[in-house]
This record gives C-alpha cells, sequence and structure tokens, in this order.
C-alpha cells in the first residue's frame, strides 16, 4: 500500500506499526503547521480558527482509523462513534457567538472516554490473523503461500 493509499483511501486494511507510524507522521505535519500561527500570529489554544486546522487533518486520520478497524474485522462506521461527537464539538466551536460551550465540554469529555476505548481496541489490539472481509493481512499471515513457494522455487 502506498502513502497515498495509507493516506486518503478508505480500503484495505493497515496493522498497528503503519497505523501509529502514519499517525505520528501526521502529528508531526499538523505540529509543523501550528507552531508559525502560535508564534508569528500569536494564535491561543481557544483560537476557533484553529478547528479548521482540525477539519483539514480529517480526512487522513479517518482513513488510518477506518483501515485500522478493518483490520480488526470490523466495519470502518465504527469511526462514527469517535467522529461524531469531535466533528460537532470542532463545529460548535467554530462559532464562539452562539455561546454553546458547555456543549463543547460535554461533547469532549465524550470524545475523551470514547478516544480511550479507540485506543485500547484499535491501537493496542492485534488485527485478524489471516485475510478477512476487507482483505489480506498486512501482515502477510495467512491466506494463500502458494505465490510465495513458487517463488522461492522458481
Amino acid at each position: 500500500m502506498t502513502l497515498m493509499q495509507k493516506l486518503f483511501s478508505f480500503q484495505g486494511r493497515l496493522r498497528r506499526r503503519d497505523y501509529w507510524l502514519m499517525s505520528l507522521l501526521l502529528g508531526a505535519v499538523v505540529l509543523a503547521a501550528l507552531v508559525p500561527l502560535f508564534l508569528a500570529f500569536g494564535f491561543l489554544a481557544t483560537d476557533p480558527r484553529l478547528s479548521l486546522v482540525t477539519l483539514v487533518v480529517m480526512w487522513p486520520s479517518l482513513a488510518l482509523l477506518v483501515k485500522r478497524i478493518h483490520d480488526r474485522n470490523k466495519s470502518g462506521w465504527v469511526a462514527a462513534i469517535y467522529w461524531g461527537p469531535s466533528l460537532a464539538s470542532s463545529i460548535i466551536e467554530a462559532f464562539p457567538a452562539l455561546g454553546l460551550q458547555s456543549v463543547v465540554m460535554g461533547l469532549n469529555v465524550v470524545t475523551g472516554i470514547i478516544s480511550l476505548w479507540i485506543l485500547i481496541e484499535f491501537g493496542f489490539m492485534d488485527g485478524t490473523q489471516g485475510p478477512n472481509r476487507y482483505g489480506k493481512s498486512p501482515k502477510g499471515i495467512g491466506g494463500d503461500t502458494s505465490d510465495k513457494l513458487a517463488e522461492v522455487f522458481a
């Protein structure tokens, strides 16, 4: 799977190692983009314009998570359990004039609890051994080994 497929496609499976490496890479890119905003423009952590950064990195983050969920042989729609409250919080935060800061706080608490479950389930637990309904094992475990044997003895 290419880097572009890992970051932008919702098809296939992603092993834990690649999930963590791609997440760290994405985090480093976000950090590299945010530091100049804080230093040069004096942004504060509560600045609603920072919610736009969340929206920009949402697609690759969601693509990584969905492929990791697929590796556990679950539907990618499980990600909606996490991204739903998180997205709602970000959208509400972008409009501080609405005065819904208590709703944002509640959504952030819910997102935090769900994040712990996501971290344990998809960040630390091993994927399905062998092929599942979302494709071959990204570790190359199980499945048809005849092609590999043919390569060895060719």
